[in-house]
């Protein structure tokens, strides 16, 4: 079992009668497996050194041997969780990952999220499938956009945030300094729970304030693990030996003055989203990462209640569910394979069983779920309420679509977003217009772009986040579907979803039709030419919603 119990979680409805026909024994087992489980994502701003952390966790799990180890010896300094061909050539993560690996006695489901503000809808949308957060600042920068916008997504979901100081190895600011900038920037309590030995070439390693040892690494087997030596309390004249003298007596010094400076750590507050334990180190050397990945395991949420549009799923029901948060085709090129991401909200999943498709009414037999790690997968036999399943499908499934063994459920809360630039799409061979056609309502599919068909005209319009996206759809556009496209700019500015009464909304779109256009979805939205033009249009037509976020409920 996982250091924290959680059968102390669940509680019981009072009064409530116990199911008669339930199997003490298979319940019992269920819920140890459920609270083995931590499923967590990392977030942070491009190069906080996010990916660097993933590859060193991994090593530390055991996943990995070498960190950045893939089968070709080429790729060896290529991060295992970067496994488009678009990220390995670039060197930034794009599209998220999951990675599931063993730790302890429990099992970890890590979703690697790409850090670049340009993809963010996508970790968004991975945000929705976790229990935790891990993120990563940069020691010597602080508070970055990104990472503050990532951080409200989290907090608007209540997702506890274990925070992780990098760079320690190279000068930064101070960690009083730092942790202030959180406290203030963020409005939230900050606790250490490990605490920097030097700064930069005097980096010497971290002292864990909750557990009362210091772990020093060899900074020159960074790729490999090392479990080193321990000391026990601050007063231990072991440390005498281990450090020199005066970060001997600066450790001793600091440390008593954030525990006394900061609140004492309650893992509630924690778990309610109101205090971030901060972590130093530097993954780049091993600094600090095997206590991260303990205090994850120590201290993280197992899988947390679902909420639906008619109830809240619990984990440790007996009846399978779960949603569908990320399409990726060809992770494989070889197999032209399309794979549903699932975060299963509850119950035992076994291979082979049938799951309603809730969106289509269809029932489902799932025979080839996958598990990944990474790039590599390999067949689930069983999996529980907090994993990630994999199921291949040839355009069935799509972002929000809920299974379950019969109960018709709606997930809430997994968003798209409307996109904040807009160019048009032609193929240079006009021979492969259709190809482009399948192509892009894939990729809109995966969630990886918006696609509009406007009403008048056979012009594709493609909407994004930031710029950067057009390249890397470019890119992939050409390398898996073998088209070579052009984005040409347009006059427009932005696009939104309309919501009204069917008659209001029947009457806007006769009004409107040169304005319109339909999503991959065949839902209607409205094309603005200029921010006069959308304003203006909402104040002629009031009954009408011109929305910037739309439920992705299925």
């Amino acid at each position: 079992m996982c250091p924290i119990c959680y059968s102390s979680l669940l509680g019981t409805t009072a009064g409530a009668p116990a199911p008669i026909h339930t199997n003490r024994k298979a319940m019992t087992h269920q819920s140890d497996q459920v609270s083995r489980r931590r499923t967590f994502a990392i977030i942070s701003h491009p190069d906080a050194g996010k990916t660097t952390l993933t590859e060193k966790l991994l090593l530390f799990g055991g996943a990995i041997q070498l960190a950045g180890a893939v089968k070709a010896r080429g790729d060896a300094r290529r991060a295992r969780s970067d496994w488009m061909k678009v990220e390995q050539e670039r060197g930034i993560s794009v599209t998220a990952s999951v990675m599931t690996f063993e730790y302890g006695e429990c099992t970890l489901n890590l979703l690697d999220t790409p850090g670049h503000e340009d993809f963010s809808e996508d970790t968004y949308r991975t945000l929705t499938a976790v229990d935790s957060a891990i993120m990563v600042i940069d020691a010597a920068k602080g508070i970055e956009t990104q990472t503050r916008k990532l951080f409200e997504v989290c907090r608007l979901r209540n997702v506890p945030i274990i925070t992780f100081i990098n760079k320690l190895d190279r000068e930064g600011r101070d960690p009083f300094e730092l942790m202030s900038e959180i406290e203030q920037d963020l409005q939230l309590h900050v606790t250490p729970v490990s605490w920097p030995i030097g700064m930069g070439h005097d980096f010497l390693g971290c002292y864990d304030l909750l557990h009362d040892r210091l772990v020093l690494m060899d900074r020159g087997r960074r790729n490999v693990v090392s479990h080193g030596e321990s000391c026990h309390g601050l007063d231990d004249p072991k440390l005498d030996e281990m450090l020199p003298e005066g970060a001997v007596a600066r450790l001793r010094e600091s440390a008593e003055m954030a525990r006394g400076l900061c609140p004492p750590f309650r893992l509630e507050d924690y778990r309610e989203g109101h205090l971030t334990p901060v972590f130093f180190g530097s993954a780049l050397n091993n600094f600090g990462v095997r206590e991260l990945l303990d205090g994850l395991v120590e201290l993280a949420p197992p899988p947390r209640p679902q909420k639906t549009e008619t109830r809240e799923v619990r984990p440790e029901e007996e009846n399978v569910t779960g949603f569908v948060f990320k399409i990726q085709a060809n992770m494989d090129p070889k197999h032209r394979d399309r794979v549903a991401f699932v975060r299963l909200c509850s119950g035992r999943f076994e291979r082979g069983m049938k799951l309603k498709h809730i969106r289509s009414g269809k029932t489902m037999a799932i025979h080839n779920p996958l598990l990944f790690m990474a790039r590599d997968r390999e067949l689930a036999e069983e999996a529980w309420a907090g994993d990630i399943l994999g199921l291949p499908n040839h355009g069935v499934l799509r972002i929000g679509d809920a299974l379950t063994e019969g109960e018709d459920l709606r997930f809430t809360g997994i968003p798209s977003f409307a996109p904040e630039l807009l160019k048009k799409v032609r193929t240079a061979d006009p021979m492969k217009a259709k190809h482009l056609g399948r192509a892009l309502l894939q990729l809109a599919e995966e969630g990886a772009a918006q696609i509009f068909r406007p009403r008048i005209g056979n012009d594709w319009i493609v909407g994004v986040a930031g710029a950067l996206q057009f390249d890397v759809l470019a890119d992939r556009i050409r390398t898996e579907y073998n088209v070579d496209v052009l984005f040409e700019g347009t006059s427009l500015y932005t696009a939104r979803w309309l919501e009204a009464a069917e008659p209001m909304l029947k009457k806007f779109m006769n009004a409107n039709s040169g304005t319109l256009a339909e999503d991959h979805n065949g839902s209607p939205v409205f094309l603005a030419r200029n921010a006069w033009h959308l304003k203006s249009t909402g104040e002629d037509w009031p009954e009408v919603k011109f929305l910037t976020t739309k439920e992705q409920v299925q």
